[in-house]
């Protein structure tokens, strides 16, 4: 019970606060070391090997140092007669800094009304939440940028790590964390990181098989729409990425549009295959649909947790 406690009272943190921008952040630091460790071995030779090295260590020691902690302060707490809830306490607060439901939902919404303003606005609003390069988009693939990241990242910012959290514990949810930004930041298919992140990039793919496929299914259950189940397995397997395209084939399906298309990173163009069917111009009516879809789905999944621990009483 006590685990449910510490599941709920991180996710209404969350909820009513948000990303906590002026607070040290674990996951900023893990965004630090990935990029001190990449400025120092993403040269010469061996890339591939060295860059499979950096996310193996920082992997390992993500695990390590989380339930290393959790023991600790669990320890600390029966010798100060605070029993299990000092570690209670921390757990809560590690779940607030790994979910990041509200803060996406507020990006997706900002964006919407900054392109509503300009166009130049809007290009620099969605520039905040995706990799693409944001320069030259029309009106209408911003907003289509804007919904692609906000289902991609109800994924990865909230479903995967609740996921790892009930299999886990708050150290699986850490080290999915850190698997994630790994891949976030090193994962691309270019000159740089082709070789350098490729294991990174494999790691997140597994990390991720399960709970893609669920986030896809919870955004169908919650809209009512499962009967598109076998439209969003079709469509989600024509993306470049194992995982990504579920969420978004689900959200194209249920909004009846379009997503995919040819896209710039760094300056390089990507073709990515179009997933919908409609092409049609997107609106803020879509994006209301969008985000309460997102809420929903994630209440239902901190829900399933939160079950998931009441059945299942172990020592995480």
């Amino acid at each position: 019970m006590t685990r449910i406690i510490s599941t709920l009272a991180g996710w209404l943190m969350d909820v009513l606060f948000g990303d906590p921008a002026r607070l040290p952040h674990p996951i900023v630091g893990f965004g630090k070391l990935i990029a001190a460790g990449e400025k120092a071995l993403n040269r010469g030779k061996h890339r591939r090997l060295k860059g499979a090295l950096l996310a193996i260590v920082l992997i390992a020691a993500t695990a390590a140092a989380t339930w290393g902690a959790m023991y600790g302060l669990q320890l600390l707490g029966e010798r100060i007669g605070a029993g299990i809830w000092l570690r209670r306490a921390a757990e809560a607060i590690l779940i607030f800094f790994c979910l990041a439901g509200t803060t996406l939902i507020k990006e997706v919404r900002a964006v919407f009304k900054a392109v509503d303003r300009s166009l130049e606005e809007g290009r620099r609003q969605v520039a905040r939440i995706v990799g693409r390069d944001t320069a030259n988009l029309t009106a209408q693939e911003v907003r289509t940028a804007a919904l692609e990241t906000l289902a991609e990242n109800l994924n990865d910012g909230v479903i995967a790590p609740l996921f790892w959290l009930a299999l886990l514990g708050v150290p699986g949810m850490m080290t999915y964390k850190m698997i994630n930004t790994l891949d976030s930041m090193l994962g691309y298919r270019n000159e740089r990181y082709i070789d350098f992140g490729r294991f990174s990039a494999r790691t997140d793919d597994v990390a991720g098989w399960i709970p893609s496929r669920l986030t896809a299914l919870l955004m169908l259950l919650t809209s009512g729409r499962l009967n598109l189940i076998k439209t969003v397995h079709r469509n989600g397997c024509k993306h470049l990425s194992p995982n990504s395209g579920h969420p978004e084939a689900a959200l194209a399906a249920i909004l009846d549009c379009r997503f995919g298309g040819p896209h710039d990173y760094f300056g390089q163009e990507v073709v990515k295959p179009f997933i919908g069917d409609n092409d049609r111009p997107l609106t803020t009516a879509d994006m209301e649909v969008a985000t309460a879809i997102n809420r929903f789905s994630e209440i239902v999944m901190v829900s399933l947790v939160c079950l998931t621990q009441l059945l299942t009483p172990l020592f995480l």
